[in-house]
C-alpha cells in the first residue's frame, strides 16, 4: 500500500492532514472523557446516600436482632428497628439506581461528545485517503519504464479536460499513436500527478 504521494508538495499536505486528523481525534477524545468525568460527579450524592443508607440499614437490623432476644417484649421492641432497616434499604436502593442512571448518562454524553465530531471528520478524510492509497498502489505497479507511460497517457486523454490536453499538443491522440515521447511523457505526467506519482527517471516536480 502506498500511503503518500511522490510529489513533495502533495506528500507534505497529506502528512499535515493526517497529523491534523490525529490531533482532532485526540482532542475530542479528551473532551469526551472530560464530559464523562464531569457528569459522573453528579453521581457522588447518590453514592453517598446509598452508602449511608446501607450502613444505617445494617445498624438498625443489628439492633433489631439484639432487641428481639429480650423476653416477652423483644419482638415488639425490635419491630420499629426492622421497619427502619427496611426503609433505609429502600433509600439505599434508590441511591444506587440514581448512580446507575448517572453512569449511563455519563457514558452516552461522553461518547456522543467525542464520536460525533470525530466521525464527521474521519468520514470525509478516510475515504479520500483509502482511495488515494488504492489508486497510487495500483498505478505504482505500472511505473517501471518509459514504455509504461503510454498507459497513463491514454488515461490522461480519457480523464483530463480538453483545454488541459490542448496545452500539451494540438493533436494528442495522433501524437500518442505515433509514440511521440515528449507528448506521451507530458500526458503521462499529467495523469500520474492525480495519483501522486512521477514518471520513471524524472525528478519530482513541485506540487
Amino acid at each position: 500500500m502506498k500511503l503518500y504521494a511522490d510529489l513533495p508538495g502533495r506528500r507534505a499536505r497529506q502528512i499535515l492532514a493526517d497529523c491534523l486528523v490525529v490531533l482532532w481525534v485526540v482532542l475530542w477524545s479528551w473532551f469526551g472523557m472530560a464530559v464523562h468525568d464531569g457528569t459522573m460527579a453528579l453521581a457522588a450524592p447518590g453514592r453517598q446516600v446509598a452508602e449511608s443508607a446501607t450502613g444505617l440499614a445494617g445498624s438498625m437490623s443489628d439492633a433489631g436482632e439484639r432487641l428481639s432476644s429480650v423476653p416477652l417484649v423483644g419482638d415488639e421492641v425490635a419491630a420499629p428497628f426492622d421497619q427502619a432497616s427496611g426503609a433505609s434499604e429502600q433509600i439505599a436502593e434508590a441511591g444506587r439506581q440514581q448512580v446507575e442512571a448517572v453512569e449511563s448518562l455519563a457514558l452516552v454524553l461522553g461518547l456522543s461528545t467525542a464520536l460525533v465530531p470525530i466521525l464527521i471528520v474521519v468520514g470525509f478524510w478516510l475515504p479520500r485517503r483509502l482511495r488515494f492509497a488504492r489508486e497510487a498502489a495500483a498505478g505504482q505497479r505500472f511505473v517501471d519504464s518509459d514504455a509504461d507511460l503510454a498507459l497513463f497517457a491514454l488515461r490522461a486523454m480519457a480523464h483530463q479536460p480538453m483545454h488541459v490536453l490542448g496545452r500539451i499538443s494540438d493533436d494528442p491522440v495522433t501524437a500518442w499513436r505515433e509514440g511521440d515521447a515528449d507528448v506521451v511523457r507530458a500526458l503521462a505526467s499529467l495523469e500520474m500527478r492525480t495519483v501522486g506519482l512521477v514518471p520513471p527517471a524524472l525528478a519530482a516536480p513541485s506540487a
